[in-house]
């Protein structure tokens, strides 16, 4: 028997971090279970922001912006995700955290998808001034 899954990621997402696919869901038949990708609706009030900076990341990440305005800082400049379908890509070594100067929700598709991995701690978020909002 074929497997399916017919959901909704802002109900799904909201009892697993806006995680919706990766190693991380249930094993078995359902096939939200996956080793390779990991796929994040994310839903991120205003002022939302990464407590700290992603250091020693060991996966590539695509993160499109959905609605809103949502802020991906690197190291070296701040990309800013102004219109819907506005993205940016970066691969594994790229410190990186985020800021929502509004209401903003952002699709985030990482890969792989490895188990028992965490961000290490790291650094607070550099501040952004207010005219980059």
């Amino acid at each position: 028997m074929e497997s399916v899954y017919v959901g909704n990621a802002g109900r799904d997402g909201a009892d697993n971090g806006g995680w919706l696919l990766g190693h991380f869901m249930p094993t078995g038949v359902d096939p939200r279970h996956s080793a390779d990708v990991e796929v994040k609706w994310g839903v991120h009030p205003r002022g939302d922001r990464r407590a700290r900076w992603v250091t020693g990341e060991v996966r590539t990440a695509l993160l499109v912006l959905v609605s809103g305005r949502f802020h991906v800082q690197l190291r070296d400049r701040t990309v800013l995700l102004v219109e819907p379908g506005d993205y940016v890509v970066w691969g594994p070594g790229v410190d990186h955290s985020w800021w929502a100067p509004e209401d903003s929700v952002v699709l985030t598709v990482r890969w792989p998808s490895v188990p028992g991995y965490a961000a290490p701690p790291g650094q607070p978020p550099v501040e952004l001034s207010e005219n980059m909002a």
